[in-house]
């Protein structure tokens, strides 16, 4: 991470006018600090004329020391892949929903990145997965996650089964919905709904939550995440694997599912005094009296 901030980028959520009014005094705001704003493409065509230089996300990677990004979780987890190869470092201004990685808030995100950008901040690192699709030996497939892979049937009522493999040991076979692979951040996200535990984002570990399982002793278990994860498929028919709900792929009988981290972890910034408990506390209702 390079530090001071000298280039920064502006991303906003897809699809959302809301976004255009805060990124552009954003924009000034940083501007009027000397710093250099690039807003991404997306974003721009949508503000029409304003002063800053547009990027593509790819483009962005590579140009900026950090990245800024103003919407909800699922916009974070678009961004967050993409920066983290390039080592660009992200913070998160809510303006989505429930705000688990976004944790500034458009009301006070000009104070707070102030603060930031002063070098007041915590840094934290969140790793990531790699997912590769193989039929008969080959590669068809691939992709990366922040949150989550999963497999699990699409169209049909009928179970599927697959046999699960760690570090090439056999561990079981399953006739389930489907099953979670998940990562500390993914935690509180799809593998929270299907009773998978909540995991501390500091922990190097990933969870396999079934999807309703037939076999009721079967449970969440979490694994070192240096772990080699493989999934053979058993028994198909309309089954299809799905990284952060952004990229899908339909699989096929004995196609096998390798899930490792990637080298790369996803660097995000929080201002001082985040606390992971805290905002559990807040997103959960846990703070609500009985």
């Amino acid at each position: 991470m390079k530090f001071p901030f000298q280039n920064v980028a502006l991303i906003g959520k897809q699809k959302s006018a809301e976004v255009a009014v805060p990124m552009v005094q954003l924009a000034d705001f940083l501007a009027a600090r000397g710093l250099q704003v690039v807003l991404d493409s997306l974003s721009a065509e949508r503000i029409g004329s304003c002063n800053y230089e547009s990027l593509n996300l790819d483009e962005i990677a590579h140009a900026v020391d950090l990245a800024i990004v103003i919407g909800g979780d699922g916009t974070m987890l678009n961004i967050a892949r993409v920066m983290a190869p390039q080592r660009v470092p992200v913070i998160g201004v809510n303006q989505g929903r429930l705000g688990f990685l976004t944790d500034l808030s458009l009301e006070n995100m000009q104070e707070s990145i102030a603060a930031m950008l002063d070098g007041k901040f915590v840094t934290e690192q969140r790793l990531l997965l790699s997912a590769r699709v193989m039929r008969d030996g080959v590669e068809v497939f691939s992709g990366s996650a922040l949150n989550e892979v999963v497999v699990h049937r699409s169209n049909i009522s009928s179970m599927i089964e697959f046999e699960v493999r760690v570090d090439g040991e056999y561990l079981y076979n399953q006739r389930a919905d489907g099953l979670i692979v998940a990562t500390p951040t993914g935690s509180t996200a799809y593998a929270m709904s299907a009773g998978g535990p909540i995991l501390h984002p500091s922990l190097d570990v990933l969870a396999l939550v079934p999807v309703c399982p037939h076999t009721l002793s079967n449970r969440p278990l979490v694994v070192k995440s240096s772990s080699e994860l493989e999934l053979l498929m058993h028994r198909t028919g309309d089954i299809c694997v799905r990284y952060d709900s952004h990229t899908n792929f339909d699989m096929e009988l004995h196609d096998k599912l390798l899930v490792t981290r990637l080298p790369e972890p996803v660097c995000l910034l929080h201002p001082e005094g985040h606390s992971y408990y805290r905002t559990l506390r807040e997103k959960l209702l846990w703070n609500q009296t009985l």
